[in-house]
């Protein structure tokens, strides 16, 4: 029988048929699994795995890959990878390439994506990606209708994202759930929380963000809230932008309140000094590289505070710009620019903590600030500072108001000028700080005194009275770690005088121990007296203050002040003695002692001279009339009226002799 042959045409069109039929069944999408991965593992610089990839075709074609992985630069461990992903899905439109050469993407979903953003102890990262220069980057950009412009992608959903951020260098270690959020908007936005540490300190946050595609678009205001808690820090902002992407017209509300500013440096990069409690709210913006926080008003503690705070950035270390006014402060919300601790027990709004360091701080034997200076927050950024407060309250503080001018470059402090206000006069002052090894710094001081008023020193002692101006001048040089070991090892000279003006009688009496005129003076015959001249000049050596000179001339009394101050153990040991140009009754020839030290001085007479004339008096009085035994109380006048110039030539010797 003969064998039938199969027509030729069948063989030809049979055998692709097959083949098609075979490819279809056998088909699979993860044959180009290979090539997306090298693809994206190029433009990423790091390996990225795709477990399976899925292609379904239509005009509206979808791509979707499964278990997508991005690997860890080297020197991390493999697992977890930076980040992972359940799925990745993207919509092409296949008629608009074909028909208009442009790449549409009408929606991309991510779902289930993991980030792993963390850090080592020597500084390297795996968030740091070095993609390189793709080809022709520095070429024109092409027109938006070639098949190489930027995509157009339509919306992007994240559903049940997850991100842990672990950074030793800054003690935080978070994790953030990340989502969009369909809301009644035209594309979803995006919404963060967060939760772990930061700074050491637990950290909490929300923020919800316009769409993500949006950021691209800057003619419209892309909406951002964000609320966030860093231990007993609060901050809170709301607004919009403009160009998100370039930080361009905001026009953002920032608020911030808290037990102390100086807890804000971590967040803000700004080193500020140790505070009282706070609130402040104001405008944040951001205009050609730098950060503004402008307008802001609020309160410090007891003190009110405004201005406008600007940082730049880019540089090694930021360079922050501050104009603030004060129209009311409380001198002792100033406290942590010396090392004090700020504010009162009182100020409103403090911590148990705070007032627990403030009770120890007023409890403590020490006055002078003591708490070593915090060199890496001086530091941290390059400062130029201007302030200035219109009124100054404070407990029996004569200063009335003050401006400053300070500049920090490289850890390096000018202030230039200090000024404070006395009544009509002030106290003004060119200051640098220089920092030495060992953590230490080198302060040098020069200070003017320009007409202070009497008055208003007298009148911070609560009790006493006065008028004049003294002026003077004192020059201050001295290394230590905190202000404390600088004027305790300290040299350097203070001289003051004034010519004219009056005290009150009973200060001028009581230091004299005239008894009699005391009595009188503090009913108020007389009130005051007239003053002739005061000279004062007090050498500082080692910390220890000699006063070479210090002589106050009345119109009956010679009062001169001889002795030293140790300011690096805060001991007095100061004697003044009144000597009468006219003969008083009741007058006890003895020197004042003031001894001690700077939180608890002791006044009062010396005590073994006092005891004989003590017993001289008790003695006579036994023995004959009453009026008999105030003789020896009697004191005999030095003569005639001396002007300054002669009472520095004789109290020099005086002083030199006590010494």
């Amino acid at each position: 029988m003969a064998t039938r042959r199969v027509p030729r045409w069948m063989i030809w069109t049979g055998v692709p048929a097959v083949l098609v039929a075979l490819l279809v069944i056998f088909w699979s999408w993860d044959w180009f699994i290979p090539l997306a991965e090298s693809r994206a593992s190029a433009a990423l610089g790091r390996k990225v795995t795709i477990e399976h990839l899925h292609v379904r075709l239509g005009r509206v074609t979808e791509v979707s890959a499964d278990g997508v992985r991005v690997a860890n630069p080297d020197g991390f461990p493999e697992d977890p990878p930076f980040a992972r992903a359940e799925r990745l899905m993207a919509r092409l439109d296949v008629m608009a390439y074909w028909n208009d050469r442009a790449i549409v993407i009408p929606a991309i979903e991510v779902t289930r994506p993991v980030v792993e953003a963390r850090a080592l102890e020597d500084g390297r990262t795996n968030y740091a990606f070095s993609t390189g220069k793709p080809a022709g980057e520095s070429q024109p950009a092409p027109p938006p209708d070639s098949p190489s412009a930027a995509p157009r992608i339509g919306l992007l959903r994240i559903v049940e994202g997850q991100a842990r951020v672990a950074i030793p260098s800054l003690r935080a270690d978070f994790q953030m759930a990340i989502a969009t959020r369909d809301e009644e908007t035209e594309q979803p936005r995006i919404a963060v929380e967060a939760r772990g540490t930061y700074a050491g300190q637990p950290i909490a946050g929300t923020a919800l963000g316009g769409a993500v595609l949006a950021l691209q678009e800057t003619g419209k205001p892309w909406p951002i809230e964000m609320q966030i808690a860093n231990g007993p820090t609060r901050v809170s902002l709301n607004g919009t932008l403009q160009n998100p992407l370039e930080l361009q017209g905001a026009n953002i509300r920032l608020e911030l309140r808290g037990p102390d500013m100086g807890l804000l440096q971590p967040l803000t990069g700004v080193p500020i000094p140790k505070t009282p409690n706070y609130q402040i709210a104001g405008q944040l913006d951001y205009v050609d590289g730098r950060v503004r926080f402008r307008d802001f008003n609020g309160r410090m503690g007891n003190s009110d505070l405004s201005g406008t705070i600007t940082v730049t950035t880019g540089e090694e270390k930021p360079f922050v710009e501050a104009d603030l006014r004060s129209r009311r402060v409380d001198f002792a919300d100033l406290g942590g620019f010396i090392g004090e601790e700020p504010g009162r027990a009182s100020t409103r709004g403090q911590s148990p903590q705070q007032r627990r360091e403030v009770a120890r701080n007023e409890s403590r034997g020490r006055v002078l600030p003591d708490d070593p200076i915090n060199f890496p927050k001086i530091d941290a950024a390059n400062v130029r500072l201007n302030y200035r407060a219109d009124d100054i309250v404070g407990r029996n503080i004569p200063f009335d108001n003050m401006r400053a001018a300070m500049e920090v470059k490289d850890g390096a402090i000018t202030l230039q000028p200090l000024a404070v206000g006395v009544g009509t006069g002030q106290i003004s002052g060119n200051i640098a700080l220089t920092p030495q090894e060992g953590n230490r710094l080198h302060a040098r001081a020069d200070v003017q005194f320009q007409r202070l008023d009497v008055s208003r020193l007298m009148q911070a002692t609560n009790t006493f009275e006065g008028a004049g101006r003294i002026n003077g001048r004192a020059r201050i040089d001295g290394t230590g770690r905190s202000f404390a070991d600088i004027l305790g090892s300290g040299n350097g000279e203070v001289t003051l005088g004034m010519s004219g003006g009056n005290l009150s009688a009973l200060l001028v009496d009581l230091s004299g121990l005239r008894i009699g005129n005391a009595v009188l003076s503090a009913l108020g015959v007389p009130g005051r007296t007239t003053v002739q001249c005061f000279v004062g000049n007090v050498v500082l050596q080692r910390g220890n203050a000699n006063l070479r000179t210090v002589i106050v001339d009345t119109e009956d009394v010679i009062v001169n002040a001889t002795g030293n101050v140790n300011i690096a153990r805060e001991a007095l040991n100061v004697r003044l003695r009144s000597d009468s140009k006219s003969f008083t009754i009741g007058a006890i020839p003895t020197s004042i002692l003031i001894d001690g030290s700077f939180r608890n001085p002791d006044v009062g007479p010396d005590m073994t001279e006092l005891a004989a004339r003590g017993g001289i008096i008790g003695g006579l009085a036994a023995l004959v009339a009453p009026v008999a035994g105030l003789l020896p109380t009697i004191q005999f006048g030095t003569g005639e009226d001396n002007r300054c110039e002669s009472l520095v030539r004789g109290g020099r010797p005086a002083a030199r002799s006590a010494r």
